[in-house]
């Protein structure tokens, strides 16, 4: 990683106005904590407006604002093959926001990396267009997975049986040619993954108060057969 992109990354780690230690950042970035005290050291030596100290851990104070970065090629290239697939796959909302995000990225780049970003030779493809109702299902799993509310489920197994499940929504993934819903089952007690093109209908629910018993955090921890840390 080139160092002036290891110094932006730690600005943006740092943004979030948690404490954050030199021994996760240099795990993040992959580097030395040496290293990352003189990048800090470089940092606030530059006016970014950084504080804490050494042993203790960085915060950055609210209000700074990153100054306009330009893209590599392979960074416009990634950019346009994934908002390719977004607009193909995706949500109603989310690919009409692919859509424009190429509008946007297109409009500040200089004229060669304009015509780069054009030629990208990754397409996403179907030979079957989305069903408009699992798309619009998509938008709205989003937003309760964001809003944290329960929903009631209306779903159907592998063999068709119907059942209705109570669960707090905690992530969507996208498996190929598949969305599921990642999610604690109330009834089941444990995590479980719905595929979208079987939930029949949703009902929101109240809101939940996270629990980290029952996180994605811990989701994932399970799905990789590792304690929760």
């Amino acid at each position: 990683m080139r160092r002036a992109d290891r110094l932006f990354q730690i600005v943006q780690y740092l943004r979030g106005g948690r404490l954050t230690t030199a021994r996760d950042l240099a795990e993040r970035l992959e580097v030395s904590e040496r290293t990352i005290y003189r990048d800090v050291a470089d940092l606030i030596g530059s006016g970014v407006p950084v504080e804490g100290e050494a042993g203790v851990g960085y915060v950055m104070r609210a209000g700074y604002e990153v100054p306009p970065l330009m893209f590599t090629r392979a960074e416009v290239a990634a950019l346009v093959a994934g908002a390719r697939m977004v607009k193909t796959w995706g949500g109603v909302e989310l690919a009409r926001a692919a859509e424009e995000a190429l509008v946007k990225i297109a409009s500040v780049l200089p004229v060669a990396l304009r015509d780069s970003a054009d030629s990208v030779p990754i397409h996403a493809l179907t030979l079957t267009a989305p069903d408009p109702v699992d798309r619009a299902m998509l938008d709205w799993l989003e937003g309760a997975c964001n809003a944290r509310t329960t929903l009631t489920l209306g779903y159907a197994d592998e063999t068709g049986a119907g059942t209705r499940r109570v669960v707090r929504p905690l992530a969507l993934h996208f498996w190929g040619r598949s969305w599921t819903l990642a999610a604690w089952c109330e009834l089941r007690g444990d995590f479980r993954s719905f595929r979208v093109d079987r939930i029949s209908s949703a009902e929101a629910g109240a809101t939940f108060r996270p629990e980290r018993d029952k996180s994605l955090a811990a989701y994932y921890a399970q799905q990789a057969g590792r304690p929760l840390r």
